[in-house]
């Protein structure tokens, strides 16, 4: 069903995350075409099938024969949906398959081996490792790789999106293996006691691809409203003897961070200028790759291209069996991985916090070109500015030399 002379007939399943699919489709270019929607039927899937000119279907078995690629964004038995059933059953009938994570690791089993039997390509799109800002930061990370080994990942993310963090992860030190997830521990109680609320995220040791590794994950939801109310998606910095990789935020920007390093003088003083310190001419902070510019930008434009990126790989691979295995084997690893995480990290926190205030940049950058030399004092407190200055003592770290 790998067709050459025209554009892929696709059915987008689900109509919640399934907009971003359907105006994948619409940006290909002529790569694929939409011919109908699968959704439980209800006026809001009726009028998008409307909207978009195609069919509306309310059963598997209305979905045509001819139809190539099936995308199922429906959640799967990972999360309580019936995705994975929807997906064998489109596989089975010869249908190429792209799943939207997360997916349990057996159910990736049962998905390929329905694959094998249709004789049909099978893919589960984690999307972010196909934004344009998290493509920058791999391939730096490649570079830095080549250079020399990786010392240190420290990530962040919502429990929501810790299984493409480990996709992003496996491909930052180049494959997961060998992986291992140090425990889990609860907030300590007197720092509990002390602190203003609950502690949002948990933190393990980890290795991943043989690199040592700190993760932070908030492992909280609301149970009415699970896709807001993180603090972040992700955030992800890669440590190596040069410097440091930084994704500041899934959808950018990504820095670089040259390590400092300064020679000595022959009276062990650090050299700060001259001679010697050529490398400290570098910007201590360089910018590889932009942000996104709204949220707006983000819907609109770097989800739907990730997903077109991950419609462009399936289709090779149903042009070329001989590219599934691989695909299919990394989507089972990064699975099996995300299942031992979050056995790790136990249940999520139900929270119900109310609707975020609003900050703005502008408000933000106001404060801070007002901020007085040395950043003042806190309200409340003593301004360390007015009191009497004392000698720094010397040393290597952070200190000032005399």
């Amino acid at each position: 069903m790998s067709r050459d002379d025209g554009p892929l007939r696709v059915v987008v399943a689900g109509t919640a995350f399934g907009r971003i699919y359907l105006d994948a489709v619409r940006a290909s270019a002529g790569a694929f075409t939409l011919t109908g929607v699968l959704a439980k039927g209800s006026d809001f899937s009726r009028r998008l099938a409307e909207r978009e000119g195609v069919p509306l279907y309310t059963a598997p078995e209305q979905v045509p024969d001819s139809t190539d690629i099936v995308c199922v964004v429906v959640r799967s038995g990972a999360t309580g949906g019936p995705g994975s059933e929807l997906a064998r059953a489109f596989l089975r009938r010869g249908m190429h398959v792209l799943q939207e994570h997360p997916v349990h690791a057996d159910e990736i089993v049962e998905n390929l081996r329905a694959a094998r039997d249709g004789d049909a390509a099978y893919a589960v799109d984690t999307l972010y490792p196909d934004l344009a800002p998290v493509r920058a930061f791999l391939a730096a990370a490649a570079t830095l790789r080549a250079r020399g080994p990786l010392r240190f990942l420290d990530a962040a993310c919502n429990s929501q999106v810790a299984h493409p963090l480990l996709d992003v992860l496996g491909r930052a030190v180049g494959g997961p293996r060998p992986w291992a997830f140090g425990a889990c521990h609860e907030p300590d109680a007197a720092l509990a006691a002390a602190a203003h609320g609950p502690q949002p995220f948990r933190t393990l040791h980890a290795v991943l691809g043989g690199v040592p590794a700190t993760l932070r994950v908030q492992n909280q939801v609301h149970p009415d409203d699970p896709d807001n109310h993180s603090f972040l998606l992700h955030r992800i910095a890669l440590g190596t003897d040069a410097g440091v990789l930084t994704l500041a935020d899934t959808h950018g920007p990504v820095l670089w961070n040259p390590r400092l390093h300064a020679p000595r003088d022959a009276t062990g003083r650090l050299v700060l200028a001259g001679p010697g310190t050529e490398r400290l001419a570098a910007a201590s902070t360089t910018r590889l790759h932009r942000a996104a510019g709204s949220y707006h930008e983000v819907f609109a434009q770097l989800w739907p291209q990730a997903v077109l990126s991950a419609l462009h790989r399936l289709r090779e691979a149903a042009a070329a069996p001989a590219r599934r295995a691989a695909a299919g084997q990394w989507a089972l690893t990064v699975a099996r991985c995300w299942t031992q995480l979050t056995a790790r990290l136990g249940m999520p926190e139900l929270i119900r916090p109310p609707e975020p205030p609003v900050v703005t940049a502008d408000e933000l950058a106001r404060a801070s070109a007002g901020s007085p030399p040395g950043g003042g004092a806190p309200a409340g407190t003593a301004d360390p500015a007015a009191a009497p200055r004392r000698p720094a003592a010397a040393g290597p770290r952070g200190g000032r030399e005399g």
